[in-house]
């Protein structure tokens, strides 16, 4: 919680001088009732006295003080909100390394199931596009709101071929540098990439991450797989190979930290989903403030009405 006017904060020092007055108040009033008759009449002389009862309808007066300057200061809470008219560019890796079983039951329907799970927790009004890569790449949705187009196009996906990070994320970031709005605005923009290996072919990620930055696009890499990762390769004699297929984060985290943006790592199918439902969360939403000074105020009113109340039931006054 914070606040939009916070010296009136300073206010709050009334209420232990209030306190320490009242603390004087009762002091006197004690001395007062020993000149009145001497300390061992007095049971005889007032043999009700009110206790601790005295002093609960002043409590509720303090409590509704210290609330009413809290209400003063605007208080204020972080809420998260969609985005509207964001858009987000799933650039997704399907070459050959995808069908690795090391994330099971393949590193591609791993990714394939998270993405479907993050199309499911990003706002409605949030546009999301997909680029495919695999020795090239290839724009398969531009962003639309339109979930069942981008899962369609996920479903048809098949592991093949090399990796060119550097292309995926040129026309990633073509496609999202046309997203604009009515007044010809260019709307928020961001990239999730999700590969399991080095770039091989094609212009440097590095220096299209440049790029984002330079346009605002961050890019949050999600690197799959694990060290043990291998595929079956048949070579053209006939004989099958296993070839390591190790997942490279050293140039993701490169991509991400100069675009803006932040690395992820999943070497497990429910790890990835966690990642992917995380950056849901985070692009798809912004936080924002929003004022609850009425709820403050609503407090101290209903403090101040039961300390009377209760001065009025014991005592057949307010203070």
């Amino acid at each position: 919680m914070s606040f939009a006017q916070p010296l009136f904060l300073l206010a709050l020092l009334l209420v232990p001088l209030a306190l320490v007055a009242y603390r004087g108040h009762e002091r006197n009033r004690r001395a007062a009732a020993a000149a009145f008759a001497a300390p061992a009449l007095l049971p005889s002389v007032a043999p009700r006295t009110p206790g601790w009862r005295r002093h609960v309808p002043l409590v509720a007066y303090a409590l509704a003080l210290a609330v009413l300057i809290l209400a003063l200061a605007k208080p204020q809470r972080t809420v998260a909100v969609p985005v509207e008219r964001a858009s987000i560019m799933l650039t997704t890796d399907f070459s050959g390394s995808m069908q690795a079983t090391d994330v099971p039951p393949t590193r591609l329907a791993a990714a394939r199931a998270a993405a479907y799970e993050f199309l499911d927790e990003v706002p409605a009004a949030v546009r999301v596009g997909l680029v495919a890569f695999n020795h090239s790449a290839r724009l398969l949705e531009s962003p639309t709101t339109d979930r069942s187009a981008v899962r369609n196009a996920i479903a048809d996906l098949r592991p093949s071929g090399g990796t060119a990070t550097g292309e995926a994320l040129a026309v990633s970031i073509g496609a999202l540098a046309q997203q604009k709005d009515a007044d010809g605005v260019r709307v928020p923009s961001a990239i999730i990439l999700l590969s399991d290996g080095a770039s091989v072919r094609g212009r440097p990620p590095a220096e299209l991450a440049q790029r984002a930055k330079d346009l605002k696009i961050p890019i949050y890499t999600v690197t799959l797989g694990t060290p043990s990762g291998t595929i079956e390769v048949t070579r053209s004699n006939g004989a099958v190979e296993t070839r390591p297929v190790p997942p490279d984060p050293i140039e993701s985290r490169a991509v991400a930290e100069i675009s803006g943006g932040r690395a992820y790592t999943a070497d497990t199918a429910s790890n990835l989903s966690d990642v992917y439902e995380a950056l849901g969360s985070r692009i798809g939403y912004r936080d924002e403030k929003r004022e609850i000074t009425a709820a403050f105020s609503g407090g101290a009113l209903a403090l101040l009405a039961g300390g009377a109340l209760l001065s009025l039931l014991w005592f057949r006054r307010l203070v």
